[in-house]
């Protein structure tokens, strides 16, 4: 006769404070975290203790007594039962045996195969991607056991590698009919009725500057200079309110989407094209409803004057931003700031180029260069943290497949676009900050005391400090004694290391209903004004401004608590979003980073130590792509792992290695699969 299971009450085991719910991240090494409540409010549970939990799972815990030895987590809980499974569905590789098949998961969190009956397997080939969905969860005697649901392709199969990770985290890959028919209702030219109430700016020459490829043109820029030596800034953003109705179901599809996810070939929208590229886009001269924030600025890049109202432009000319650095290195040659000889012939005959075919605008482009550099000096004079961390740009063939991978060229023009857009985003949050407007922030909160005495005992043994802060007082936490530490590693072998640490140091920042300020820009109030084509929050504000000044600033109280109650809703949900479009960005670069190495097994590269952990060191080449290097690839030698200061000690030879330090290896693993590169380390110690 077998037993009953007993049943769980949760509410009478949830008065004990021993017992928790919460949701449940796995790492691949087994272990895992249990959220609480909050994200610095984590119980660490062991691989032992996490009951067959899949990531994401919603759990019932138990608190043990014992803590473990861990420097980050202070509590350890063991899963009691899981309470809600996360996915019924995952995306991974099939594989054929003679029996029956099974699913290798995507996502390296989910460590066990998905058992594939053989009667279920019929047809399916070795190799490929597939979506299986989950018949029985893994428990304590059996796999998890599945279905097939849907055949992507084979592994090696242009395209398919990003279907799966569009798959894998659920995205809306097109748009519902319902949305497609309201688009089709919206005219492909503005119309006259909606030019009444505007401020027509169609004769000022106003300018977007973006990448050669972008589509999705939201945001231009003019800059006049006046007789007293201030400064007149026009910051025009697409009028996307305007089309995008609150409650319509293009507004309900933006707001389930959250934002645009870019990866690389193809992009996830939050808008369809002909709003995102077409009406809403501010494409070279054609008629466009915008929103302008007219910034007056002084000698010392402080905004002494605004204001913000409905207007129409038609932007001159569309601008990218290696043409506009080319006009500022035209311009430096021709007053003896740089010299052309120092050129190469290709270089100094396109800056040529590039400055006859604007010649007649090149005087406003150094208009925005001078502007830039007050707001920048401002900026950095209050201590905004300039974080020197690269990103990636990685080239793809015709069907999809990396050729090559390099930075990002930051160049002077991304600056001049980066300080106007700042700046307005700043003078909006402000202005609507002190009029007590519902609203949505962009918060970014003073890091963690102990995170900070973490970073300071690394940054101790390089012989820096983050100065100032006091024992349990977070108000002696300023963005300026960061910014000091960055100041003085720039140009330093160091540099992108100390980066990369005071970034982990520092919270993530997020959508808030409430201004906590943004400490990353030294900024008391800032939110997301600047890219409604592509993030919900932004046009969200969008429509909550068009009210105001519909309303002569004097909304009723039914409206501003409408507002109200939808900024807290879309500050949440779209924080969320970012973070899963970040999580898709950053697997889709891994892929294809990994793509790129598997045809450079064998080659040594010189590279730099960005971390040491306690399973070897993760060494990143001067092209951006990161690898492990595992204590067995590190020569005959036995190394001892010191957390304090991150460095890795030889038991034999007391051969030291740290993070910055540049070292040579050899490629010697790539897996598009697991989105993994390994490393050899290069070195006598044989």
């Amino acid at each position: 006769m077998s037993k009953k299971k007993k049943q769980i009450n949760l509410e009478d085991i949830l008065k004990d404070e021993n017992y928790k719910i919460g949701t449940f991240r796995r790492k691949e090494k087994g272990f895992g975290f249990v959220n609480i409540g909050d994200d610095d409010n984590e119980i660490f549970i062991g691989p032992k203790h996490t009951n067959k939990a899949i990531d994401g799972d919603k759990v019932l815990i138990k608190l043990l007594e014992e803590c473990i030895v861990d420097s980050k987590h202070s509590r350890e809980g063991k899963i009691i039962k899981i309470l809600e499974h996360n996915n019924d569905t995952i995306v991974g590789t099939f594989k054929k045996s003679k029996n029956f098949g099974f699913v290798v998961p995507d996502d390296q969190n989910i460590s066990d195969d998905i058992y594939i009956p053989k009667r279920k397997a019929s047809g399916i080939k070795n190799n490929q991607k597939v979506v299986v969905k989950i018949d029985k969860y893994a428990d304590s005697k059996n796999k998890a056991e599945g279905t097939i649901v849907e055949i992507l392709g084979n592994i090696n199969e242009a395209g398919v590698d990003m279907l799966s990770l569009i798959k894998e985290y659920k995205l809306p890959n097109e748009f519902p009919l319902t949305v497609l028919e309201e688009v089709a209702n919206i005219p492909e030219e503005i119309t006259e009725n909606g030019i009444k109430n505007r401020v027509d700016l169609r004769n000022e020459e106003i300018f977007t500057i973006d990448g050669e490829d972008a589509k999705d043109l939201d945001d231009a820029v003019n800059v006049i200079k006046n007789d007293d030596g201030t400064f007149t800034l026009g910051v025009h953003i697409a009028d996307v309110s305007y089309y995008v109705k609150s409650g319509s179901k293009i507004d309900k599809e933006a707001i389930k989407r959250g934002t645009s996810i870019y990866m690389m070939d193809r992009v996830i929208p939050m808008l369809p094209k002909e709003l995102s590229n077409g009406i809403c886009s501010l494409n070279e001269n054609q008629d466009r409803f915008t929103i302008s924030v007219i910034m007056k600025v002084d000698k010392k890049g402080q905004v002494i004057d605004s204001d913000i109202f409905k207007s129409v432009i038609k932007t001159t000319k569309r601008m990218n931003y290696h043409d506009v650095d080319d006009l500022f290195k035209y311009a430096d040659i021709q007053n003896s700031v740089i010299s052309s000889n120092d050129m190469e012939k290709e270089q100094l005959n396109r800056i040529t180029t590039v400055a006859e075919k604007y010649k007649d605008y090149i005087s406003h482009f150094l208009r925005m260069r001078e502007l830039k550099n007050l707001l920048k000096q401002r900026r950095d004079k209050n201590g905004s943290l300039n974080l020197d961390i690269p990103e990636s740009k990685i080239l793809l063939d015709e069907n999809g497949i990396a050729i090559d991978v390099k930075k990002y060229d930051y160049l002077e023009s991304n600056e001049v676009i980066e300080q106007f857009m700042l700046t307005a985003n700043e003078t909006v949050a402000e202005k609507f900050y002190w009029i007590q407007a519902p609203f949505i922030y962009r918060v970014h909160e003073i890091p963690d005391l102990d995170k900070i005495d973490e970073l300071n005992k690394f940054l101790f043994n390089l012989g820096y400090k983050i100065k100032g802060i006091k024992k349990n007082d977070k108000d002696s936490v300023h963005p300026k004694a960061f910014s000091e530490v960055l100041e003085k590693v720039k140009g330093k072998p160091e540099e992108k290391v100390v980066s990369n640490l005071i970034l982990r140091t520092l919270k993530v920042a997020r959508y808030e209903s409430e201004n906590k300020g943004h400490f990353g820009i030294a900024s008391k109030c800032y939110c997301h004004f600047t890219s409604p084509i592509r993030r919900y929050p932004d046009l969200f504000i969008h429509r909550v401004i068009s009210s105001y000044l519909k309303h002569d600033y004097n909304i009723n109280d039914e409206l501003k608590a409408k507002y109200q109650k939808e900024a807290v809703q879309y500050a949440e949900s779209s924080s969320e979003r970012e973070k899963i479009a970040q999580k898709v960005e950053r697997d889709a670069e891994s892929i294809k980073k990994a793509e790129f190495m598997q045809s450079k097994i064998g080659k040594i590269y010189t590279g730099i130590i960005s971390n040491i952990t306690q399973f070897g060191m993760f060494v990143e080449l001067d092209n951006t792509v990161e690898g492990l290097v595992r204590f067995e690839d590190m020569g005959n030698e036995y190394y001892i792992y010191d957390e304090e200061r991150k460095t890795l000690v030889g038991e034999k030879k007391k051969i030291v290695y740290k993070i910055g330090q540049e070292v040579t290896i050899k490629v010697k693993n790539a897996d598009k699969l697991t989105r993994k590169i390994d490393f050899e380390l290069i070195t006598d110690n044989k």
